[in-house]
């Protein structure tokens, strides 16, 4: 991998992991028009989602403080429940990420088809919230937390976006759009950071392999230029889900959707 292309896929992956029109599956796109694949693939993957959810960390610094401020208090308050809430939320991603890893690392090798027709569904459902009017709640409860979960597995489908498929389910349920967008962002974190330690577990045994095929220099280029554009990325999405403009993401999904079903059939 050169440096350009890390430059490339890094500001990539820090852009479309919180614009809603999946990360998974532009750098999938990415990866195959540069041909990286294998552990080169593999390594850059984990090292620009851990750039990512510093991003995050970056971005959303207030409101993390405010959880753990609250949280150590050791009582059930307003923020005890919101971590409660991402608790709940983590475990349908969790239960694929133990019972169903093999079968969702098979899917991501199948080509693109996928990606586009996830792509294609990730805009109809941005669609569907923008178009949907439900009475909006208060407090994301505990129910539409494991809901907005259950997206969030279903999301790992390569082209299905994971903030698009969260903001929006969300949405649907009647929750309110200023809670949503930082909800869908610090729900993600302990997951990702939980795949890159398996998957930082996996490269350590093959470290020779990983070490021949990427260089050091990639591997820092890709990290900032992932840290530099989530964060912008970040604050522009809450920015964007605050004032309920996510249709043209949608058009944006369809149009690219198609483009990439084509591409696969005709290639």
């Amino acid at each position: 991998m050169s440096w350009f292309e890390a430059l490339i896929l890094g500001i990539l992956q820090g852009l479309t992991e919180y614009l809603p029109v999946s990360s998974s599956g532009h750098l999938a796109i990415g990866s195959a028009l540069f041909g990286i694949q294998g552990e080169e693939n593999l390594t850059f993957t984990v090292v620009v989602h851990i750039a990512t959810v510093l991003s995050t960390l970056v971005i959303l610094w207030k409101e993390i403080d405010w959880i753990f401020r609250g949280l150590f208090k050791w009582k059930m308050n307003d923020e005890t429940k919101y971590v409660i809430n991402i608790l709940v939320s983590m475990i349908p991603i969790g239960i694929v990420g133990i019972f169903f890893k093999d079968y969702v690392e098979e899917i991501f090798g199948s080509g693109l088809l996928i990606v586009g027709c996830m792509l294609l569904l990730t805009a109809v459902l941005l669609a569907f919230s923008y178009y949907a009017r439900p009475r909006q709640k208060e407090k994301i409860s505990l129910r539409d937390a494991f809901i907005i979960g259950l997206a969030q597995a279903c999301a790992v489908m390569p082209g299905l976006s994971r903030s698009g498929s969260t903001i929006a389910t969300g949405l649907i349920l009647g929750n309110k759009k200023e809670t949503l967008a930082q909800f869908s962002f610090l729900m993600v974190i302990p997951p990702i950071l939980g795949e890159a330690l398996l998957s930082g577990m996996e490269i350590v045994k093959n470290a020779s392999a990983a070490n021949a095929e990427i260089s050091m220099s990639a591997l820092i280029i890709g990290f900032l230029a992932a840290f530099i554009s989530g964060c912008v990325a970040c604050k522009w999405m809450i920015n964007i889900v605050k004032k309920g403009k996510l249709i043209w993401f949608g058009v944006y999904c369809a149009i690219a959707g198609v483009i990439t079903i084509a591409c696969s059939l005709l290639g």
